[in-house]
């Protein structure tokens, strides 16, 4: 077996993470260590990719902050993330929209995806 599979395989995180998409709004709950304390801090965005596949899959969330585009990146099977929540589900036309970083108030909107699920009536 490749060498690099081993130590993916040994340093690999069981994670349950929501599906979600390119364009979906969400909230990462990331962990963050400054020095003896841990605290969670929540980064609210626009997914605006997802990357790779597997155990190096990472997906970046964009947010306006004062005013200034903030992007992060995270590791889809970092131990670090506690939980994420979708807030709401775009509809999107691209799997990576890059396009978003050039467009600014009501142009940088995007529809919101109906989620269609199964009810008894």
């Amino acid at each position: 077996m490749d060498l690099i599979k081993v130590v993916e395989n040994k340093f690999a995180v069981e994670t349950n993470l929501p599906n979600f998409k390119s364009g979906d709004t969400v909230t990462v709950h990331y962990k963050i260590k400054e020095g003896s304390k841990e605290r969670i801090q929540q980064f609210r965005g626009v997914v605006i990719q997802r990357k790779g596949h597997k155990e190096t899959e990472t997906f970046t969330v964009r947010k306006i902050s004062n005013g200034i585009g903030v992007e992060r990146i995270f590791p889809v099977k970092s131990p670090f993330i506690e939980q994420i929540d979708i807030n709401k589900h775009g509809k999107v036309r691209r799997a990576r929209i890059y396009y978003l970083r050039e467009l600014t108030g009501k142009k940088a909107r995007i529809k919101e995806r109906r989620v269609h699920s199964k009810t008894t009536k």
